[in-house]
């Protein structure tokens, strides 16, 4: 959960023009821009998956490194990765 609150901060102070690239979003944080880029994945989740995770608290087996590839994957593959 912390994780993907995380990631919708740094995406929306990216979108805001807060801080303007990854780089920078670590430096501000004190962490890798390799960790911040791997991360700020969580905030492109299907809203179907961020509901039943966020709002259902339903669980899920992968790790928080796993969740992150999951992101990457189109919505409509998203949920059978996460939850089955």
């Amino acid at each position: 959960m912390r994780a993907i609150g995380r990631a919708w901060d740094w995406r929306r102070r990216l979108e805001r023009g807060d801080v303007t690239t990854i780089a920078d979003l670590a430096r501000e944080e004190g962490i890798s821009d390799r960790y911040v880029s791997r991360v700020i994945r969580l905030a492109w989740l299907a809203p179907s998956v961020l509901e039943r995770l966020v709002l259902r608290r339903e669980p899920t087996v992968l790790s928080i490194f796993d969740l992150c590839g999951v992101a990457e994957l189109p919505w409509t593959e998203q949920p059978e990765r996460v939850f089955d």
